[in-house]
Parts: structure tokens; C-alpha cells; sequence
């Protein structure tokens, strides 16, 4: 990830509109912003979510809410609680996501 011909500024995220993305099971709440090549999002699960796909794109995750579980195609799975991240390259390991409880991410691709 390189942050080319970004200039300084800031985002109140509160006035970026919402929108819905639905999952295997549950939904994510997305407020999206993009620099270039560089998506910079705020990902509200709800409770019982479970993405609907396997992702092989690169991520910066920071957990500011809840419990997230990362699940890699041969079943590994990291939990990230509030104040925890990761991060993984592009095309390195499939993964998904899921929640019990709901989690808020910042999550920077």
C-alpha cells in the first residue's frame, strides 16, 4: 500500500452515509472513503455475522469494538478484541470473517 498524491486531511466519519452489506448470515455496515488505490473504511458486524466469501485481499484490521474471528481456509482462527490488528498481504491466505457478539473495525486496503 502506498499513499500516493493523498494531500492531508480529515474525515468525520459520522457524515459518511452507511451502507449495508449483507453476509452468509448477518450484515456489515460500511462508511467507506477512497485515496487513490487506498480504501480506508469503518465495518460495523452485526451479532451472527459471517462473511459469505473467502478474501485474498491485503488488510490493515484495527478492532475499536466487540470480537472479531479471522478464519483461514485451514481452519486456524485468530480472535481480535478492542485495541488489537492485524494485518495480512494481498493473496498470502484466504480468510472470513465472523462475530457472535458484533465488532467495529478500521480497516485500511
Amino acid at each position: 500500500m502506498e499513499l500516493d498524491h493523498v494531500a492531508l486531511n480529515t474525515v468525520h466519519w459520522q457524515e459518511i452515509p452507511l451502507i449495508q452489506h449483507l453476509g452468509e448470515q448477518g450484515y456489515a455496515l460500511w462508511r467507506t472513503q477512497q485515496f487513490n488505490n487506498v480504501r480506508v473504511r469503518i465495518v460495523q458486524y452485526s451479532a451472527g455475522y459471517l462473511a459469505e466469501f473467502w478474501c485474498l485481499k491485503g488488510h490493515l484490521i484495527v478492532c475499536l469494538e466487540g470480537e472479531l474471528h479471522t478464519e483461514l481456509e485451514d481452519s486456524t482462527i485468530f480472535t481480535l478484541t478492542s485495541g488489537m490488528s492485524y494485518q495480512v498481504t494481498h493473496h498470502a491466505e484466504a480468510h472470513r470473517s465472523s462475530t457472535l457478539t458484533g465488532a467495529k473495525l478500521f480497516i485500511v486496503d
